[in-house]
């Protein structure tokens, strides 16, 4: 299954079961007690039941399929189909445990909610993606009959959020004509390397025979060094390829509804990486909302012991490297950043990075924020926003970006975070390269229990002080 699939899945049954949550207190609350509601036991259950009856009802009424004509009157038509077969599901188990009775209100609710969460759910989804946010930027290599085949596919398929730059070809004489769809030959293979530097590329799609691309290897090797996925299409020419990847693992995945060779040295842990989408989510809202008191205190603070504004604004480099505007408490004097070049003798890290402990363009506050970390939480809004995640390595600036050597920017595959291994090992006691070598190895070996262990080994970090 596609991860977009998967997620997709998860998604929709959480929503299944806070619908039947939802309609079952409801149905205590206000409509009376439930029949069944004084055996405890018997909740979990009926949850459980409920998010497989619906989630088999929406295999099979093919929620999760693939569309040429896909509309959102499709999308809600399947919805409520699906919800009113995983009812009814429900109901023939509530009458075979001869818990049935007066359970119709309740169940009548719960198709209610279950399809308004869906359908809201996916208007969201559909709604962002069109307006191009959190979509996959895609380059193909080749421009004849298999990439126009595959840009076909792709824009008929546009809710699952893929984006085509344009195509690069082996020639150079039809650069700069259309290819289908609006796509565009952009340039030949000789730009491949720098458009990998300097734009967000997600997926390198190789639509052309690999026998007819000079030094494929070196291209792919390229692209996994960056941390960029590939793709081969059909007809893979696999014995001229003869490529072992030092980093990624290579497998058979359909895109689109098409199979291809797919390299990525990325964590290959779907289901897991949307369950960590979720949580950061859900976490940093819950988070702003709780830490609401301390944020107008610190705000309040900031305005009333030095001038300037509340936040500190700053573009910074994010998945693959796609720019967005990070939040930060100000803890400096206002337009510091203007006073940095006559300070960058003090520098105290190597490399492209820029940090002095005893910064003279601190304020009085400031200086407690850093210590505390407290100046990064309004960087819980860039979580929010889906910007940024509560662990993942650290947001660069752009022009640190243009330093990094090839293999560094492999950093930038996997989404920046609020704290990484760096942030629990010393920090500005960390060499430039070690601190990028932590990076790597937290993508490599990335699970749910490792972003676990960091966020509890941040909080004494927090607690005690040693931020800088």
């Amino acid at each position: 299954m596609l991860k977009e699939q998967l997620g997709h899945k998860v998604i929709d049954l959480i929503l299944t079961a806070l619908a039947f949550l939802t309609a079952y207190y409801l149905k205590i609350y206000w409509l009376g007690d439930s029949p069944f509601s004084r055996e405890n036991a018997t909740l979990p259950f009926l949850v459980l039941a409920i998010m497989v009856c619906c989630g088999l009802s929406y295999d099979f009424f093919g929620c999760y399929e693939l569309h040429r004509q896909q509309n959102f009157g499709r999308v809600f038509l399947r919805i409520a189909k699906s919800a009113l077969f995983g009812a009814a599901g429900v109901i023939l188990l509530l009458y075979l445990l001869r818990m049935s009775e007066g359970s119709q209100i309740l169940i009548a609710s719960f198709v209610g909610l279950d399809i308004l969460y869906l359908t809201i759910c996916r208007a969201t989804i559909l709604s962002r993606r069109k307006r191009g946010l959190h979509r996959k930027e895609i380059l193909i290599i080749g421009s004849r009959e298999r990439a126009r085949e595959l840009i076909r596919y792709v824009t008929a398929n546009e809710e699952m959020g893929y984006h085509i730059i344009g195509c690069l070809d082996v020639d150079p004489a039809p650069v700069g004509t259309e290819v289908a769809e609006g796509i565009t030959i952009i340039g030949t293979l000789g730009d491949f390397r720098q458009l990998l530097l300097d734009s967000a590329v997600d997926e390198v799609i190789f639509a052309i025979p690999l026998i007819k691309v000079d030094g494929v290897i070196d291209y792919i090797g390229f692209a996994e060094e960056q941390g960029v996925n590939v793709r081969v299409l059909p007809d893979w020419q696999i014995p001229e390829l003869m490529y072992q990847p030092r980093l990624a693992s290579v497998f058979i995945e359909p895109f689109v509804g098409i199979p291809t060779l797919a390299l990525s040295s990325t964590p290959r842990k779907e289901l897991a990486l949307q369950i960590k989408t979720l949580l950061d989510r859900v976490s940093a809202f819950f988070g702003l909302v709780v830490l609401l008191p301390l944020f107008l205190a610190v705000a309040a603070t900031i305005k009333l012991t030095s001038k300037g504004p509340v936040f500190f604004r700053q573009v910074r480099c994010g998945l693959n490297g796609r720019k967005f505007v990070l939040y930060k408490f100000r803890t400096m004097v206002h337009e510091a950043e203007k006073m940095r070049a006559g300070l960058q003798a003090a520098n105290e890290m190597d490399g492209p990075v820029f940090k002095i402990e005893n910064d003279p363009r601190l304020t009085a506050i400031g200086k407690f924020l850093r210590k505390s970390s407290l100046d990064e939480l309004p960087q819980l809004i860039n979580v929010v926003r889906g910007e940024m995640s509560l662990v993942g390595p650290r947001p660069p600036l752009p022009s640190e970006v243009a330093e990094y050597k090839h293999w560094q920017r492999r950093r930038l595959s996997m989404k920046p975070g609020l704290t990484c291994i760096w942030q629990v090992s010393g920090r500005n006691e960390v060499r430039f390269e070690d601190w990028m070598r932590m990076d790597l190895e937290y993508i490599d070996n990335w699970s749910l229990v490792l972003d676990l262990k960091l966020l509890l080994k941040t909080v004494p970090a927090v607690l005690f002080g040693t931020g800088k």
